[in-house]
């Protein structure tokens, strides 16, 4: 059976390095690998931990699943304002490849999705770094896409009509 190769820590920023590049040339299942061998040799490494996150939600569009792994990993950083961001850009980069992938209910979800996006987005502004305006680009980004396709909306509220018969 095949065992995998742990890798020192000496070696992590070169590996962090290599990840954000396999990222760049979209190949996020790469720099995913390269992420978990960090966080394998150091489980508290936060910008192993960013870097995993980023390289599931690259994946979104291809295999929903990863969606929940990257929600579970933005949960397990460090700072109250890394955990709503990378939370929100997971939520926002679901909502783009439900948009992009279309079909039933696909623009009603895309709304929902982006709305928690949003949302989060406000939370990690609370409390940024000073200087840090990540938020507001991200923001803008989700309220550019509903600006530019208004048929990405909530959906209609459902009245309940009275008993007619007697």
């Amino acid at each position: 059976m095949l065992v995998l190769k742990p890798i020192s820590p000496s070696s992590i920023p070169n590996a962090l390095a290599k990840a954000e590049r396999y990222r760049l040339l979209n190949e996020p299942s790469l720099a995913e690998s390269i992420c978990r061998d960090v966080l394998h040799a150091d489980p508290e490494n936060q910008q192993a931990r960013i870097s995993l996150v980023l390289a599931l939600t690259d994946q979104i569009a291809q295999d929903h699943r990863v969606f929940a792994e990257a929600i579970a990993s933005s949960g397990r950083l460090d700072s109250a304002y890394e955990r709503a961001y990378y939370t929100g850009i997971a939520w926002e980069r679901r909502a783009r490849a439900r948009f992009q992938s279309g079909g039933h209910d696909a623009k009603h979800q895309t709304y929902d999705w982006l709305q928690r996006a949003l949302a989060l987005f406000e939370e990690a502004e609370a409390v940024r770094p000073e200087g840090n305006d990540d938020t507001a680009l991200r923001w803008n980004t989700c309220v550019r896409l509903l600006q530019q396709h208004p048929e990405i909306a909530p959906r209609a509220a459902e009245v309940s009509e009275g008993i007619l018969s007697e």
